[in-house]
């Protein structure tokens, strides 16, 4: 994945800020019926905002999900339409994963999306080629919680904060529609020693903002 990564540079760390160190809180593979309110909940009582990559075809059944958590002061960014290898499709579909995604973040958040994280952190040269033509910032990550298996809580929490520091964006789940395991509620509930643990070493934890792609 480095490899890739390095022939396809995107954002995987945040940049140096004033104000303390900061670490970025994001989730992938909403807006879920079945698990987004629970993590948002959780977010509100652990006082967290995060951003969450959505995806076109949640977004087109669930709308209001999306439009809820982004009242709650999180941000919106976009995972493409269907959740597809990008390095599976041919350039054609590639492209249109990208640009159909595009269209239906538009039609449901309404404004135009900035930042894309690709499904399995993986681009193809055409996916990577179409943010680049609409205008999206790629965004990977430097952490992740191994949440879409079925591990417990205190693992993600053991994962996710096992290289805790300023800068790092963590990557986790706010669905199970797309893992091997069967619920996310352990995503939800390893977020208040999540929480604890960067207060502990006074790492504010926040969604991405504005980033760009040489951070």
């Amino acid at each position: 994945m480095l490899e890739s990564w390095r022939a396809m540079p995107g954002v995987e760390r945040l940049p140096a800020g004033e104000g303390g160190p900061r670490a970025a809180l994001t989730f992938d593979d909403g807006p879920d019926p079945d698990a987004t309110p629970g993590v948002l909940d959780a977010l509100d009582r652990a006082g967290l905002r995060a951003t969450f990559f959505v995806v076109g075809e949640q977004l087109e059944q669930h709308w209001a999900i999306a439009r809820n958590a982004r009242s709650r002061g999180h941000q919106l960014a976009l995972h493409g339409y269907a959740h597809p290898h990008h390095e599976q499709l041919s350039p054609a579909a590639a492209r249109d994963e990208v640009a159909r995604g595009v269209g239906a973040f538009e039609a449901a958040v309404g404004e135009r999306p900035t930042l894309f994280r690709p499904p399995y952190g993986r681009f193809s040269e055409a996916s990577y080629e179409a943010c680049g033509k609409l205008g999206l910032t790629p965004v990977y990550w430097s952490a992740w919680g191994l949440d879409w298996e079925a591990i417990g809580p205190d693992r993600i929490a053991d994962l996710a904060c096992r290289d805790l520091a300023g800068g790092m964006i963590l990557a986790l789940h706010d669905s199970a529609r797309y893992a091997d395991r069967e619920s996310p509620e352990s995503t939800a509930a390893a977020l208040p020693e999540i929480a604890a643990r960067a207060a502990e070493l006074g790492i504010a934890i926040g969604p991405l903002g504005k980033v760009a792609q040489t951070a």
